[in-house]
C-alpha cells in the first residue's frame, strides 16, 4: 500500500487494540495536535484525509499548547486504567519542546502516551531550517533530544522502512504496564512527507494482550510467611491496585485477613472511605490514624505503590526497628524497594493468591477494633474541617467539603499541585475507585485544567471537578478553550488565595517567612509586600469563552456548584479563600532541608526542628 508516512502512522494507529481479561479497547482514541510547518504537510495532511474519507478512525482536536495537549493525553489514559491513551503531534521547534514537561509527568506517573513531535529534513538539503538547532558535536542532534530522557520508548524515524518496527517496538512499551510512560516517535518533517510502500499487513487490526502476570511461587509463599508473622500488618494501597482494577479484591483480602488498609495519593479509592477497616491516606499529607498505624506496624504489605517520599514520610514513617516489607508491583524495580519481599505480579493477581493462601489467618479483633475508631475520629475531624464557618473568607478545607458534598459518588474531583493535593488525600471522601485524579507523581502546576479536559474526555457520563489554584491557573489554563470548543462539560472550581499557598506553607515551615510566595506590589522598602495585586482570574475565564459564577463565602459556593452541575459546557466558578488555615495535621514529617546557618531566628528555630525530624529517618535494610 502506497502511503506517506504521515498517512501509514494515522492509518497503522486506528488498528490497533488492547485487551485484558477478554475486553478490547482501542488503543489510541483520538489526536490532540497543533500544526507548523514541522507536521502540517505530514501528520496534519493525512488526518485531514482520514477525517474525510474515514470519518471517526483518527478523531482530531485542536490543543491550545503543546504540554496542555500531553497533560489531557495523560488524564485520558489514567481514568481509562492505561488500556487506551491519545496520541500529539506538534510541530519542530518549540512546539516539539513544550512537551517536555509533559512526557516528564507521563513517565513519572507510569501513564501510556504517545507523542508524535515533527523534525528536521533528514536530508540536510537546507540546514539549517527554521527552529533547528545547530549542535558541533554533529548533525543528527535536534530538539527533540530532550525529549530522550522523560521518554520510556525514543526513536527518529529517518527513513520510511524504519517505522513498521518503530511502529511496533511503540506500542509494546505504551502496552506494558510495567515498563509504560511517555513513547517518542520524531518525524523529520521531509519523512512525513514521503511515500513508501508499505505491505498491507501493517495496518491489519492488532491486538496487544495486556496480561495479568501471576506471582511466581515461591515469592509468593515466601510473603504469606511474612504476613503470617504478622500481628500489626498494615497494606499500603497505591495506583497499581486502581489500574490493575484490583479495588474488589483488596476490599475483601481486607475483610478475609482483618489488615487495615491506607492509601498512597495515586491509591485513594482503592477502598471506599467509609469502610472500617480503611486508615485514608499516609505519610506526609495522610490522616493521624493511618501514620500511626504506619509506625507501629512490623509487617508493611505494599501493593502498587513505588514509595514515594510523601508515602513514606521521607523514610520515617515505618519506625517499628524490625519492620519488614512484602512489595507486590508489576515493575521489579518497584518490588525490590525496601528490601522488601519482592512478588513481582498483576495486583489483582496477587491479592487473589494472598487471599486463598491466608485463608486461615486473621488480625485480632483488638487490633481491626482500633482501625475502626480511627476511620470513625478522622471522618469526625473531617467533616469539622469541611464546615469551619471561617470568616470573612472561607478555608480551603471549607471548599473541598463544598465540592465533596456537590460531587455524586461516581464524579471525579482532579488536582495537581499546591496545597490542595495534600488537602485532598487527607479529607476527600473518596466513593468509587476512579473518583480521585491527584497528579502528585511530578505535582505540576498547569495539569489541572487540560488534565480534567482528558478525564471528561475518557468518561463522558461522569462529572468533572477541576479544582486549582490561582497559581497553577496562571501557567495554564488554555485548554478551557479546547473544552469550549468541543462543547466538553467541566466544572473547574478556582480557588484564589493570591499567592502560592503551599510554597507559603512549607517557606515558612523552614524559616524563610512566606518569602516570594504572595501576589503583591512592591512596598516603599522595595520588597513585594505592597497591596494585592488587581488580578481578576474570573474575567479572564470568562474572556476564553466560559460560563463564570463568583462566590464569596461557603454558602454561596455550595449554592454555585448546585447551579455549575445544571449547566452545559465549561463552568467556571471563581471562589476567594483564606489562605492562612491549615488542615489538620499528619502528624508526619517531610525532608526539606533547612539553612544549617543563618542571621534570622526563624530559619535557626526552623533548622533545630528539622534536625529532630532526621532523627526519625531510616534506611530499611
Amino acid at each position: 500500500m502506497r502511503l506517506t508516512v504521515g498517512q501509514a502512522v494515522v492509518r497503522f494507529l486506528a488498528a490497533q487494540r488492547t485487551e485484558r481479561d477478554g475486553v478490547e479497547h482501542r488503543l489510541i482514541e483520538g489526536w490532540f495536535g497543533i500544526f507548523g510547518h514541522g507536521n502540517v504537510a505530514g501528520l496534519g495532511q493525512a488526518l485531514l484525509e482520514a477525517e474525510l474519507t474515514e470519518p471517526g478512525s483518527a478523531p482530531y482536536r485542536q490543543g491550545r499548547n503543546e504540554q496542555g495537549m500531553v497533560h489531557a493525553a495523560a488524564g485520558f489514559a489514567r481514568m481509562r486504567n492505561r488500556m487506551s491513551t491519545l496520541a500529539c503531534t506538534t510541530s519542530i521547534g518549540p512546539g516539539a519542546t513544550n512537551m517536555v514537561t509533559g512526557a516528564a509527568l507521563a513517565t513519572v506517573n507510569r501513564l501510556p502516551v504517545l507523542l508524535l513531535p515533527g523534525d528536521v529534513f533528514a536530508t540536510r538539503v537546507a540546514n539549517p531550517v527554521l527552529q533547528e538547532l545547530e549542535d558541533p558535536r554533529g548533525f543528527d542532534v535536534s530538539v527533540n533530544d530532550t525529549l530522550r530522557p522523560v521518554s520510556r520508548f525514543y526513536d527518529r524515524i529517518w527513513r520510511p522502512q524504519q517505522l513498521p518496527s518503530a511502529l511496533l517496538g511503540a506500542m509494546r512499551v505504551l502496552t506494558d504496564p510495567a515498563e509504560t510512560g511517555a513513547v517518542t516517535l520524531a518525524l523529520p518533517q521531509d519523512v512525513q512527507a514521503e511515500a513508501y510502500d508499505f505491505s498491507d499487513a501493517l495496518f491489519r487490526p492488532r491486538v496487544w494482550h495486556v496480561p495479568r502476570t501471576l506471582p511466581e511461587p515461591g515469592a509468593l509463599a515466601r510473603a504469606v510467611a511474612l504476613i503470617r508473622g504478622a500481628e500489626r500488618p498494615l497494606v499500603v494501597a497505591g495506583g497499581g491496585v486502581i489500574y490493575s482494577e484490583a479495588t474488589a479484591a483488596l476490599t475483601a483480602f481486607a475483610e478475609a485477613t482483618g489488615i487495615p488498609v491506607a492509601e498512597t495519593q495515586a491509591g485513594k479509592g482503592a477502598m471506599s472511605y467509609d469502610h472500617a477497616l480503611s486508615l485514608g491516606a499516609i505519610g506526609a499529607t495522610g490522616t493521624p490514624g493511618a501514620n500511626e498505624f504506619a509506625r507501629q506496624a512490623d509487617v508493611v504489605i505494599g501493593i502498587g505503590t513505588r514509595y514515594s517520599d510523601f508515602t513514606t514520610a521521607s523514610r520515617s514513617a515505618f519506625a517499628d526497628p524490625d519492620v519488614r516489607f512484602v512489595n507486590v508491583n508489576i515493575a521489579a524495580f518497584d518490588a525490590a524497594k525496601h528490601a522488601g519481599e519482592a512478588v513481582v505480579a498483576d495486583a489483582r493477581a496477587a491479592l487473589l493468591g494472598l487471599a486463598d493462601a491466608l485463608s486461615d489467618f486473621r488480625t485480632s479483633s483488638a487490633y481491626q477494633e482500633r482501625a475502626a475508631r480511627a476511620n470513625a475520629s478522622w471522618d469526625t475531624c473531617v467533616e469539622r474541617a469541611y464546615h469551619l464557618g471561617n470568616a470573612p473568607l472561607p478555608a480551603q478545607s471549607e471548599v473541598i467539603g463544598a465540592v465533596n458534598d456537590a460531587a455524586g459518588p461516581r464524579d471525579v474531583v482532579v488536582c495537581a499541585a499546591g496545597s490542595m493535593p495534600g488537602d485532598l488525600h487527607k479529607l476527600w471522601r473518596t466513593r468509587d475507585p476512579k473518583g480521585y485524579h491527584v497528579e502528585y507523581g511530578f505535582s505540576c502546576m498547569g495539569y489541572e485544567i487540560a488534565g480534567g479536559l482528558g478525564v471528561k474526555l475518557a468518561a463522558p457520563d461522569r462529572e468533572v471537578f477541576v479544582m486549582v489554584g490561582d497559581g497553577s491557573y496562571l501557567m495554564m489554563a488554555q485548554e478551557l478553550v479546547t473544552a469550549v470548543q468541543e462543547n466538553v462539560k467541566l466544572i473547574v472550581v478556582l480557588v484564589q488565595n493570591h499567592g502560592y499557598a503551599s510554597i507559603g506553607r512549607l517557606s515558612e515551615s523552614v524559616g524563610a517567612q512566606r518569602f516570594g510566595t504572595a501576589y503583591r506590589y512592591r512596598d516603599a522598602s522595595g520588597r513585594l509586600g505592597g497591596g494585592t495585586l488587581p488580578v481578576d482570574l474570573a474575567a479572564n475565564a470568562a474572556s476564553l469563552g466560559a460560563n463564570v459564577l463568583r462566590a464569596g463565602t461557603a454558602d454561596e459556593l455550595r449554592a454555585a456548584l448546585a447551579k455549575a452541575r445544571e449547566a452545559d459546557g465549561v463552568t467556571v466558578v471563581h471562589v476567594d479563600t483564606d489562605p492562612l488555615v491549615d488542615t489538620p495535621a499528619s502528624e508526619s514529617w517531610w525532608d526539606v532541608p533547612v539553612a544549617e546557618t543563618s542571621s534570622l531566628d526563624s530559619v535557626r528555630a526552623a533548622h533545630a526542628a528539622y534536625l529532630d525530624g532526621k532523627t526519625t529517618q531510616r534506611d530499611y535494610l
